[in-house]
């Protein structure tokens, strides 16, 4: 059996839920989030990220988009519309 994956991502701008802001902590094991709050104590067996001065939000799904192919991939294609998916938060695209 292997360890868990553990990640602490430590001050980031966190949007909770109900669209408040809040600078704290947030620590994942096995990419899921098991909590979150002002300050995690750390944990030896945690990757930890700092992400201050950053904004943490769910990822989007987007579930109508238009990559241009085929006929148009001048303007755009399957991997430069992946990749600014990618960059503005899109995890899922349809």
């Amino acid at each position: 059996m292997s360890s868990p994956q553990i990640l602490l991502i430590r001050r980031a701008r966190i949007i909770l839920p109900n669209g408040e802001l809040m600078i704290g902590d947030v620590l994942t094991r096995d990419r899921q989030i098991v909590e979150v709050a002002p300050e995690i104590p750390q944990t030896e067996l945690a990757t930890e990220i700092d992400a201050e001065g950053l904004t943490l939000l769910p990822g989007v799904i987007d579930p109508q988009v238009h990559f241009r192919e085929p006929g148009l991939e001048h303007k755009e294609d399957l991997f430069t519309a992946s990749c600014a998916c990618a960059k503005g938060g899109v995890t899922s695209f349809l």
